[in-house]
């Protein structure tokens, strides 16, 4: 399965804004805004269409009170809104399509197809097995009564 362009990362119109640090971790390496959005349990992607769905502004305060959720690095909390400002200035321009959210649809075919994938093979493991007892118990493997010398009559 191949991914939709939006989740590409060669053709991302999101990649300068995800790829942008915020700043530098108390463990001295930068912190970026895609390690940011997936720490605190963002799809990043999403997360960049919507701020790019809003104007700079709005962007840029909405996506400063995610930056004060953050511990903090070699920024303090007080400059997540300077942070934010600079950041959502790599937001593409022009919209693209906004990204949908998981279909509830394609989640139920999914499953779909894997109650019937199941269903086949518990189907084929019953014919096997059907098989095998039928071929087990045929007259041509055992021989019962007189032929196999046991007497049934005490």
């Amino acid at each position: 399965m191949t991914l939709r362009p939006e989740y590409s990362l060669g053709h991302s119109p999101y990649n300068a804004f995800l790829f942008a640090a915020i700043g530098e971790e108390q463990v001295g390496g930068p912190l970026t805004v895609l390690s940011a959005l997936t720490r605190l349990g963002f799809d990043p992607w999403q997360e960049a269409a919507r701020l790019a769905g809003l104007p700079r502004e709005t962007a840029a305060r909405v996506f400063a009170v995610t930056i004060a959720m953050l511990p903090e690095g070699d920024w303090k909390a007080s400059e997540s809104e300077a942070i934010a400002a600079r950041l959502v200035n790599w937001l593409p321009g022009q919209v693209p399509q906004a990204i949908p959210l998981l279909q509830g649809e394609y989640v139920d075919n999914k499953r779909t197809k894997l109650r019937i994938a199941t269903a086949l093979a518990w189907g084929v493991l019953a014919a096997a097995l059907l098989f095998f007892t039928l071929h087990l118990f045929s007259k041509n493997n055992f021989a019962f009564g007189h032929e196999a010398g046991v007497s049934i009559h005490g």
